[in-house]
């Protein structure tokens, strides 16, 4: 296989493994999942596009206000993504936040049932990641509006690629354990696209990181390491606090 149709073969992978987007299947076998790390980043394009067509479709064609807009986007995402990042929030809330210890936190994590810190914290992250939505489209044109959200997607997906490649598994066999090993090489490309996306807002990654770091230093404490779940938890808060960022900087 040359290089390149290895660095397109990762990318499918990529998108396979973080959307439900139409992809097709891999005739042999796929890459490694480690492999495939510095594309996770690249995927935040494509579900940002659907964000920002879904959102402008309803704001243009339809001229429905922006809160509906964005709830209406957030829908999108949702099934675009299969729910991947919401179910891994629900789950590490749960886990984290009504854990007796290590083992009661992964045995919590891992059943699919939804508690109580589960439903709070999707309340809360979803509910912050509409407005933002919303209030990008409130205080701006289309271009900005597009730039910006790609920008958030590309970069919530940097800082799950980051905690993968940082973080140890907290649990053999999982999905963060299979996909761990990855080089801090790996970032590169997204950290440098999203830089490019966001430079007039920059500032936007501030929150975007603390948000990762807070939810690192949760995981790390209680579970001690990372696991899918969390993964997909800090994707989806980083993104959310992105999106309530970047009004306040354009």
């Amino acid at each position: 296989m040359t290089p390149v149709a290895a660095r397109l073969a990762e990318l499918r992978l990529a998108v396979m493994l973080l959307t439900r987007l139409p992809v097709g299947r891999f005739a042999a076998a796929p890459p490694p999942l480690n492999a495939a790390i510095w594309a996770y980043p690249l995927v935040g394009l494509p579900i940002g596009a659907v964000i920002w067509a879904v959102s402008a479709g309803a704001i243009y064609l339809t001229a429905l206000p922006a809160m509906i807009a964005a709830v209406l986007a957030l829908g999108a995402m949702l099934m675009a993504t299969g729910g991947l990042h919401a179910d891994g929030l629900a789950d590490t809330a749960d886990g984290l936040g009504g854990g007796r210890d290590r083992a009661h936190c992964l045995e919590i994590m891992k059943d699919s049932r939804i508690g109580a810190y589960g439903v709070m914290a999707l309340g809360v992250v979803l509910a912050l990641w509409a407005l933002g939505l919303a209030q990008i489209w409130a205080g701006g044109p289309a271009r900005h509006t597009l730039i910006g959200v790609l920008g958030v997607c590309v970069a919530s997906r940097v800082c799950m690629a980051a905690v993968l490649v940082w973080m140890p598994s907290a649990r053999e066999g999982g999905l963060g354990d299979k996909a761990a090993g990855g080089s801090g090489k790996a970032l590169v490309p997204g950290a440098v696209l999203a830089v490019a996306l966001l430079w007039p807002v920059i500032g936007v990654c501030v929150p975007m990181i603390a948000v990762t770091a807070y939810l690192a230093w949760r995981a790390q404490r209680r579970i001690g390491g990372q696991t899918g779940d969390v993964l997909g938890a800090v994707q989806l808060a980083s993104e959310a606090a992105g999106l309530i960022a970047v009004q306040a900087m354009m």
